[in-house]
Parts: structure tokens; sequence; C-alpha cells
């Protein structure tokens, strides 16, 4: 018989569910639940995001009773790296998952999702670059001469909304304030890992995450999400740049309307594309592949070859 595992992924903006054996994914769920809400500026976790979390949490149980899961892990990043009850917040939710959890370093976040998002790519001679733009952290992450190396900035689309750019329309002072946060951030990954310079030009980007998805549904203006159009979808950097002033200009309502955004995204989209955007012009890259495969893809392929 098959074994059926489950991933989990409780990150700052979202919390998701991948169930599936070696020959299938059986189901694969996400839900707003915006733990980092209020976490950059409190570091603590608040009760209102934690109970969101708990209850999609005990829903996903259900699915994977239903599913017959034998086994599974359950994973935790920015957000509850950061926050001061974070251990808290993990025991709780390994009680009602049942399953294994923990709380990934940026390191092992941007592993995973590495192996998670190349395992379904087409070779390439170039090196493949990912960012992986979440609620709290953006990861980047590549192998250079069989090693990876990897930075995780404090740049999420929920941190920098909060922090600099705000949730509606975008202010010219507030441009700047982001601009000059995302940068600031970049040269520190820049700092950290001197590859990334040499890199740059020469890369292959594939973009994981909410910001990128959305990014990618918006601009085939899809109403009903359909993994196919989105997964490796090729997106230039001049889209990129449409779609973030495009909304810039707009009110999360009116944002909301736009056939492909996805409720919930709303009011962070924006500032995910001024990071995104930034990562492209250091890179000095003018496309990236969207990808659908991410870090639960990279969980159940550790699961599973254990």
């Amino acid at each position: 018989m098959t074994e059926v595992v489950a991933a989990l992924d409780c990150g700052s903006n979202s919390t998701r569910v991948l169930i599936a054996n070696a020959g299938a994914s059986l189901r694969r769920e996400m839900r707003i639940t915006r733990l980092s809400q209020g976490v950059d500026a409190s570091q603590t976790l608040t009760p209102e995001a934690l109970e969101r979390t708990y209850a999609t949490l005990r829903d996903y149980r259900d699915l994977m009773d239903h599913e017959g899961v034998s086994r599974g892990l359950l994973v935790a990043t920015s957000a509850v790296r950061d926050a001061r009850n974070g251990e808290e917040f993990i025991t709780h939710a390994r009680e009602i998952v049942g399953v294994d959890a923990k709380i990934l370093s940026g390191l092992e976040e941007a592993t995973l999702s590495y192996a998670g998002a190349t395992a379904d790519l087409a070779p390439d001679e170039r090196p493949t670059l990912i960012v992986d733009i979440g609620g709290g952290s953006t990861e980047l992450a590549v192998v250079v001469d069989g090693v990876m190396r990897s930075f995780s900035m404090q740049l999420g689309c929920v941190r920098v909304s909060e922090r600099a750019l705000g949730s509606g329309i975008v202010s010219p002072d507030a441009a700047e304030r982001t601009r000059q946060m995302v940068s600031d951030e970049l040269d520190r990954a820049w700092a950290a890992v001197p590859d990334f310079d040499a890199l740059a030009g020469r890369v292959r980007l594939v973009g994981l995450a909410g910001t990128v998805a959305t990014l990618a549904q918006l601009d085939a203006g899809i109403v009903v999400y359909d993994r196919d159009v989105v997964h490796h979808r090729a997106l230039s950097r001049a889209t990129v740049q449409h779609w973030r002033d495009v909304l810039a200009r707009e009110t999360p309502a009116e944002r909301l309307a736009r056939p492909g955004m996805v409720a919930g995204r709303e009011d962070v989209l924006t500032a995910g594309l001024y990071v995104l955007d930034a990562v492209m012009e250091r890179f000095g890259i003018q496309e990236l592949l969207s990808s659908e495969n991410d870090i639960l893809d990279g969980i159940v392929l550790s699961l599973l070859s254990a």
C-alpha cells in the first residue's frame, strides 16, 4: 500500500497543506490566516492570529484523516521565528495536527523551498535561483559549485506593508520608504553572500509563494485558479512593474475586484511586487518563472525519501 504523507506550512500570511503519496498530490489547500499580524511591532503572535491558524489546522487534521495520512511534518517560518511565543505556538500546533512540527531556520526554509521548486524544472545551463516572497521574509537560494548559498531577508509582503508601504493607495513618501527598506536588506544579502554579485545576469529566476502566484493570475486574467496556467508561467520584469504601479494607485477593494486577485492578498500584494522588482533589478534579470511547487513539495520529498 502506498504511504500517504502530509506537509503543513504555517507561513506569515497563509497556512497551507499538501497531502501526497509517491505518485500524486492528493490534496493541496491554502487559507489566508495572517499569523504575522502585528508581529513586526510586538514580537508576539496575537490571540486572534493564533486562533485563525489553529482553526485551519483542525480542519487540515480532518483532511489528513480522510486521506489516510500516516506521517507528516508541520513547519513554521518567519512570523514564528520572530515571535516570543513561537515555541508555545509550535507546541499547540503539534498537538492539533498530530505530526512532528518545527520552526525552520532561514537556511532550512530555503533548502526545502529550493528542493520543491526545482524538482520538476527542465534542465538549464544557468544556475537556478529561487526567490520565495513570504509574509514575513524573502528567501533567496541558489546552488553554486554544489553548495547551497542562501539568505533570508526581512522583507515579507506583510512586514513591508506594516513597516513602510501601508495597505492602501501608495503615497510617494511610502514608496520611497519601501524602496529604501528593500534596498537596505538587499545590501545585507549581498554582503553576506558574495556569490550573488557574481551571478548577476546569468541565473534562471524562479519565483515562489503567494506574491508571484497572484501576479501570474493577474497577468493571465483568470477568475478561477488554474494550476496549469500559473505553474511555470513566464513573467517579465515589465509585467511586475506594471502591476506594482497599477495596484499602488488603487484601494484594496479596487484591487480585489480585479480578475486573478486572491482574497486576503489585496492589501499586501503591492509590497511583494516592490520586493520582487528590486530582486530582479539587483540580479539583472528581465524574466522569471512562477512555480507552484515550493516548500510543501520539498517537505513531501524529504518525508518520502526518509
